[in-house]
């Protein structure tokens, strides 16, 4: 997809504040500093649209982004931050899970992994949940730039392994500094919608 007309609509916390345009959304879900907002910002060809922090637990609200009246891209906390009190955390949870769980609109949650580590505990209990809930899921594996091409398909199979990935879901080894995996994420999003 072409992407010129982007618009950040809201920052949201309840569902009376979701937007009501109808379009599809594709929520972005990953470890607190994996890479959403760098995901985000490759994904629609802007620097600095999704504010990129060094800060874990930056994103504190379902954020709505509107891409060219077709689509929403919605940026949800980051799990796994520990400096945040456990109310907060808790809170951000139930927002999340009944975003997830009851929002019509939602045809699938991109789960953002560091392709680098072994998922975490917390990776894969997100994985788990979408699964429970058979919320479709598109796993990229980001950072991809980071080690050697040739090591590529050695980390997929880790992290595959690691979440117990259903073989039908995808994953896109992904590059927010060099574009890679751009076309194939598009791809993956464009035939769910």
């Amino acid at each position: 997809m072409k992407v010129h007309n982007v618009e950040m609509v809201i920052s949201a916390v309840r569902p009376d504040q979701y937007p009501e345009d109808g379009y599809p959304e594709f929520a972005l879900a990953g470890r607190s500093n994996v890479g959403k907002s760098s995901f985000i910002n490759r994904m629609i060809g802007r620097k600095a649209l999704a504010r990129i922090s060094s800060k874990p637990g930056k994103t504190q609200t379902l954020n709505f982004y509107k891409i060219e009246e077709q689509l929403f891209f919605v940026d949800v906390p980051g799990y796994g931050y520990a400096k945040v009190s456990k109310r907060e955390r808790e809170a951000w949870g139930k927002m999340i899970e009944r975003y997830f769980t009851g929002r019509e609109p939602l045809k699938a949650v991109v789960q953002i992994i560091d392709i680098r580590h072994e998922p975490t505990t917390d990776d894969c209990m997100m994985y788990d949940f979408l699964k429970h809930y058979n919320i479709p899921v598109i796993i990229i594996a980001t950072k991809a730039d980071k080690i050697p091409k040739g090591k590529w398909d050695k980390h997929k199979k880790i992290v595959r392994q690691g979440l117990d990935m259903d073989p039908n879901d995808p994953l896109i080894v992904f590059s927010s500094e060099k574009g890679l995996g751009y076309d194939e994420a598009w791809a993956e999003i464009e035939k769910r919608m």
